[in-house]
């Protein structure tokens, strides 16, 4: 029989404290009613003997100390999951707002989703491609890996997160129509007019229907803010492994997921660890980023792209610093890239794929990949090189060779890194690309390539 509490112990910012509460657990989802009959939901964050600590999703003004209500449920946060979810507008904790009414559940599962044995995980093969050159090429991305988008404020981080969603594919599968390919978006904190940017996107695109959006605004409460993430991630495990799916899931913006964290522990009055941020956010984060991956005998994958924005373009702080640790490498943008009208402005150079190797070459993409990415970024690196020394002595007074590098570094920024935002290339065309590029250099330059690979490519590629 449930037990009803009248009366709350303390209220302090998005948390209550409940007394003598008994049998509770960690996680449980607990309702409020208040002295008006309305209801709120909330979830128990820490307990301490007869003490239990709610978090409130629609906030605490208007809770009562003396008279509000509260039923513990017996149960943890839960998402009604289903098929019908594909091309559906959710809120942060999974309820329509698309204004089509509630869809059928086929089933109903904890958000916190359950541990998977290491030992019934794949090794991530087989690449995704995204019709962006600068990230097929050189930073690929793997089916079942997951590889953040480091950002800055005023970055157009959006706009790429949008463009990888219209143009992902699995090119390596017999799913021709794509029906066993699906997008799972998650915003969090962002503003309405980024939201409906969103929203309108996929629609005019004509992709909403093989994308579940999950979007958690501003001004929408900071706990709910702490369950979108888990909420994509659970609808992502679900079709990937219930429907055989190859899911893409996207996260942004995880930095105000990790501030919406720091602002709950505060107000626990947990101690805090580097800027204010709790001593656990590592294992918060792995417990989000830990969930994508391939598990032996389904055929469906769950593959993550998380975004964060970096408070001053500063790479070592906290959630980009941690998320390098747990993820498999790292898109970054740059401001200066940017700044000279680059688009998508992804930073070749601190930018990485840890699993690209196994993923690209013969039988995945073309046999010349792993040779030609390797030249192109120790090409690139040289560039960088002939940039500084120009800076001091003058561009006129380089080597022939230095502006050579001058001119390819000029045209790769130009041709290779710059695409419009609704050009899709194949992976052919990003290679093809790539040899008409390093066919500017010469051939004894290209010290990163086997001869035999250069006698079939180099200078024989035309776009």
């Amino acid at each position: 029989m449930a037990i009803e509490y009248i009366g709350l112990n303390n209220i302090q910012g998005p948390l209550a404290v409940i007394e003598g509460v008994d049998n509770t657990f960690y996680e449980e989802m607990v309702s409020m009613t208040l002295s008006d009959g309305t209801k709120r939901m909330g979830r128990v964050v820490e307990i301490s003997g007869d003490k239990a600590v709610v978090q409130m999703f629609e906030g605490t003004d208007g809770l009562s100390l003396e008279n509000t209500s509260t039923r513990f449920t017996g149960e943890p946060m839960r998402l009604k999951l289903s098929r019908e979810m594909l091309g559906r507008t959710l809120d942060g904790v999974g309820r329509p707002i698309d204004g089509m009414g509630d869809y059928f559940a086929e089933e109903v599962r904890d958000v916190n989703g359950s541990p998977i044995n290491p030992v019934a995980r794949e090794y991530p093969r087989n690449f995704i491609q995204t019709g962006i050159s600068s990230i097929d090429c050189l930073m690929t991305l793997i089916r079942g890996q997951k590889l953040p988008i480091f950002s800055g404020d005023g970055m157009p981080h959006d706009n790429l997160a949008v463009q990888i969603a219209r143009q992902a594919k699995v090119v390596d599968s017999d799913d021709t129509n794509g029906d066993k390919f699906a997008i799972v978006f998650a915003a969090m904190g962002v503003k309405y007019d980024v939201a409906n940017y969103f929203r309108r996107s996929f629609e005019e695109s004509g992709v909403l229907n093989k994308v579940v959006m999950f979007l958690n605004l501003s001004n929408d409460p900071v706990v709910e803010r702490i369950i979108t993430p888990r909420c994509a991630l659970t609808a992502a495990e679900y079709l990937a492994f219930n429907y055989d799916m190859h899911v893409l899931v996207i996260l942004t913006d995880m930095t105000s997921y990790a501030e919406a964290l720091r602002e709950i522990s505060s107000s626990k009055g947990e101690i805090p660890s580097r800027k204010g941020f709790p001593g656990y956010l590592y294992s918060d984060l792995a417990s989000l980023y830990e969930r994508a991956g391939i598990i032996a005998d389904a055929n469906g994958s769950v593959t993550q792209v998380p975004i964060l924005t970096m408070p001053n373009d500063d790479i070592t702080h906290p959630v980009p610093d941690l998320t390098g640790y747990i993820t498999e490498g790292q898109i970054v943008l740059g401001r200066n890239l940017n700044l000279t009208g680059v688009y998508p402005p992804v930073d070749v150079l601190p930018s990485l794929s840890r699993l690209m190797k196994d993923g690209i070459g013969e039988g995945f993409t073309r046999e010349d990949h792993p040779e030609l990415s390797n030249q192109l970024f120790a090409s690139y690196s040289k560039v960088e090189d002939a940039k500084s020394l120009a800076s001091v002595i003058g561009e006129d007074e380089l080597s022939e060779l230095d502006k050579k590098y001058l001119a390819f570094g000029r045209e790769f920024d130009k041709r290779f890194l710059t695409q419009d935002a609704y050009e899709n290339r194949s992976i052919e065309e990003t290679l093809n690309l790539g040899w008409e590029l390093l066919g500017m250099l010469p051939k004894s330059e290209l010290d990163r390539v086997s001869d035999e690979t250069l006698d079939k490519y180099y200078g024989k590629t035309e776009v």
